[in-house]
């Protein structure tokens, strides 16, 4: 006889636990040790505090993710019961972490406070903070969609901050803004209609709205990604490089997200569960995330060609 729990094989709860336990471990190891391995061999310098930074970073994306989530969640869930609302934990989330970025950014530069909210990136950081922390108490009030134009001045900032080039600047800004839109409404999404269900005991209706709205967030993903790194990455770079190298293993795990998508959508259509699928899904898309993360942390491949 089999013992279920931890005397034998683990019961449903216990196995979601500890999936979702490897995955956390995943990222954290992700982000603390990413840089270091993607730059072995590349001769790239050493980026002071890079583990602390793209933590920071996968903290500050994970709580626009949630919070932006279930601002659309909310609207596929239609009527029924809801999940305790996340969307303010999130942002508060996001704004901590772009907080202690702009601390980390003086600690690590040397610089005091006031310098350094006199930096542009000072300067878009506390505008990230502030615009997370509106959008906290919006989400915490009777009007939660209040929330969407403070989460939107984030992630201007967000993709503002990516793009310091002079050559060009708006269209990658506009680029980043539609990809992290997107990947932020795909993966959040996800994670409250997941909640939806497990809340109801199922929902295909649920399931079946997310994934028509998802398939749009997964268009703007595919070509907005596309474009921008043949704008960043030139093809010499794309092993030589650490951000290649991590831009090559986020496009394979991107690529497992796409087939696992396809499958929750193939069960859905056929009558099956598409639930085990599309937790699957949410553990590499938060793979993907802190990727993203790490991405803005290893040094830009166009400035070590010259």
């Amino acid at each position: 006889m089999t013992l279920p729990g931890p005397l034998g094989t683990p019961n449903r709860p216990t196995a979601a636990a500890l999936a979702a336990a490897a995955v956390l471990v995943a990222v954290l190891a992700v982000a603390a040790l990413g840089a270091g391995l993607a730059r072995t061999g590349t001769g790239e310098l050493r980026i002071p505090a890079a583990g602390a930074t793209a933590l920071l970073r996968v903290l500050l994306l994970a709580g626009l993710a949630v919070a932006v989530g279930e601002l659309a969640g909310a609207r596929i869930a239609g009527s029924g019961p809801l999940p305790r609302p996340l969307a303010a934990p999130g942002a508060l989330l996001a704004a901590a972490s772009s907080a202690g970025l702009l601390l980390l950014l003086a600690a690590v530069s040397g610089l005091s406070l006031p310098v350094v909210y006199g930096l542009r990136e000072g300067r878009l950081l506390l505008v990230t903070a502030n615009a997370c922390l509106l959008a906290a108490l919006c989400a915490a009030s009777r009007r939660p969609a209040l929330a969407a134009l403070p989460l939107a001045a984030a992630v201007l900032a967000e993709a503002l901050r990516a793009h310091p080039e002079t050559a060009g600047p708006g269209l990658g800004t506009g680029l980043t803004v539609v990809h992290l839109a997107a990947a932020s409404l795909w993966t959040g999404t996800l994670l409250y209609v997941l909640r939806v269900l497990r809340l109801r005991g199922g929902g295909r209706e649920v399931l079946r709205r997310y994934a028509r709205a998802a398939a749009w967030a997964y268009a703007a993903l595919t070509v907005t990604g596309t474009v921008s790194t043949v704008r960043r990455l030139p093809l010499e770079a794309v092993l030589t490089t650490a951000y290649g190298r991590v831009l090559l293993v986020k496009l394979a795990l991107f690529g497992a997200a796409s087939l696992l998508a396809l499958a929750a959508r193939s069960r859905l259509l056929s009558g099956g569960d598409a639930r085990r699928p599309a937790r699957i899904e949410l553990g590499v898309l938060a793979l993907v995330v802190a990727l993203s993360a790490l991405l803005t942390v290893v040094p830009d491949p166009r400035w070590l060609l010259f």
